[in-house]
C-alpha cells in the first residue's frame, strides 16, 4: 500500500475526473493509494478539509495555517489545540513553518510568520499531535525555532523537502521525518536524490503535495494522489531498493508517526 503523506485535496480541480470527487479517488486507488493526509493551509477552508476526512475512512487531515497565508484568521495556540481535539480524522498540526522565498531585504519583517510558528509548535506539544513542517529559503531559522521550542518532543515531518543532507541531518536530530515529493524526480535535483539516498529507513516518508508539483513522467501537469507512485519509484531506484519495499516502510513510517 502507497501512502500520500501530504496532498490538498480541497485544492485539486475536479474537471478532469468528470467533476466527480469519488473518481480521483479512485484513480488514486487503483495505483495503489490505500491512504491521504490532507493538510489544512488556513482556518477559513478547515470545515471543507475535515469534511472530506470525515467521508472517507482512508483520509485523514490536519489543521494550520500555512506561512505564506496572509489577510486570514490568526490561529492562537487554544484555537489550534481546540479544534485538533475536535476529532479522531485530525492527526497533525500544520502545514506550518517558515517560507521567506518571495522576501527580499528590503521588505517588512518576518517575525510575524515566525510568531505564527512557534503557536503551532506549542499547539503539537499541548495536542501531542506531529508538527507538518514548510521550510522554504528559511532552513537556518526554521532549525533554530524548532530547536527553540522544544519541538523535538513531539516531531512531525519535514513536507516537500528540498534542502541538502546537512539540513536534512539537523531536522533528523530534532526528531523529523524526511518526506520527499515530485521534486526528487526532476533531473535537477541531483543534491535531493542524494538525500533520498542517506535518509535512513526509519524516517522515509513520501508525498504529492498534489495539486502542485507533479511529479515526471507528469512533470507540468495538476498533480494528483495517484502520482505518488512515481515518487516512490524514484525513491527506490536512488536507493538501489525495491518499490514495494519503498511503498511498505513509507507507509509504516506514516502509521508510526501519525497514529
Amino acid at each position: 500500500m502507497l501512502t500520500d503523506s501530504h496532498c490538498h485535496l480541497d485544492k485539486i480541480k475536479l474537471n478532469h475526473f468528470d467533476n466527480d470527487f469519488n473518481t480521483l479517488i479512485a484513480a488514486a486507488t487503483d495505483m495503489g493509494v490505500g491512504r491521504f493526509l490532507c493538510v489544512c493551509i488556513d482556518l477559513e477552508h478547515f470545515d471543507d478539509v475535515l469534511q472530506i476526512a470525515k467521508n472517507y475512512p482512508q483520509i485523514y487531515c490536519s489543521v494550520g495555517v500555512h506561512p505564506t497565508s496572509e489577510g486570514v484568521q490568526e490561529p492562537s495556540v487554544n484555537d489550534l489545540v481546540e479544534l485538533a481535539m475536535h476529532n479522531q480524522k485530525i492527526i497533525a498540526i500544520g502545514e506550518t513553518g517558515l517560507d521567506y522565498f518571495h522576501i527580499s531585504d528590503e521588505d517588512k519583517d518576518m517575525e510575524w510568520q515566525r510568531n505564527r510558528f512557534r503557536v503551532h509548535i506549542k499547539a503539537a506539544q499541548q495536542s501531542n499531535k506531529p508538527l507538518i513542517i514548510h521550510m522554504r529559503s528559511a532552513k537556518d531559522d526554521t532549525l533554530k525555532i524548532l530547536a527553540e521550542e522544544g519541538a523535538d518532543a513531539i516531531g512531525g515531518v519535514m513536507h516537500c523537502f528540498a534542502e541538502d543532507w546537512e539540513t536534512a541531518k539537523k531536522a533528523i536530530d530534532l526528531n523529523f521525518h524526511i518526506s520527499f515529493s515530485g521534486i526528487v524526480t526532476f533531473n535537477s535535483a541531483k543534491e535531493l536524490q542524494y538525500v533520498a539516498q542517506k535518509v535512513p529507513e526509519d524516517r522515509l516518508l513520501i508525498e504529492t503535495d498534489s495539486p502542485w508539483l507533479a511529479p515526471v513522467p507528469k512533470r507540468g501537469k495538476s498533480n494528483q494522489p495517484a502520482y505518488v507512485k512515481y515518487v516512490a519509484e524514484k525513491v527506490a531506484e536512488l536507493r538501489g531498493d525495491s518499490y514495494e519495499h519503498i511503498a511498505k516502510i513509507s507507509s509504516e513510517n506514516f502509521e508510526r508517526l501519525f497514529f
